[in-house]
């Protein structure tokens, strides 16, 4: 059975998708970006700051869903730009400092809002 994860700490989705799904077993996130749950747009910050904001987005998805970073299974990080790869990794590897998930990272030609990053998560709900 299909359940529906929302919380008003992160951005509303503005299309026709949740914030996040789960079978009480896994937990699937939708992509987040750098916009804050009042709306702000990080666009025009360093993408240090727009990945800190997608993670704490992310976070508080899963700490709606009763998780956390340390059930995280697996993460894909799109950026608009593979040069900014260092920045990203360094301001994620402090999020998921200790047993960090597996992990894609890839370059993509665009990203909602035009940001520089999305991050989108599964994690383990057992």
């Amino acid at each position: 059975m299909k359940r529906i994860i929302e919380t008003d700490d992160a951005p509303a989705a503005v299309g026709a998708y949740s914030q996040a799904t789960s079978n009480d077993s896994l937990l699937f996130t939708a992509g987040q970006i750098p916009l804050t749950a009042d709306g702000e747009l990080l666009d025009d910050e360093p993408i240090a700051a727009q990945t800190e904001q997608a993670l704490y987005n992310l976070d508080a998805v899963l700490d709606e869903a009763g998780a956390s970073s340390e059930d995280v299974l697996k993460v894909t990080v799109y950026l608009d730009d593979i040069d900014d790869f260092d920045a990203m990794n360094e301001t994620y590897a402090d999020y998921f400092d200790d047993q960090p998930p597996a992990r894609s990272a890839v370059e993509v030609a665009a990203l909602p809002k035009g940001v520089g990053v999305e991050i989108e998560a599964v994690a383990s709900l057992e």
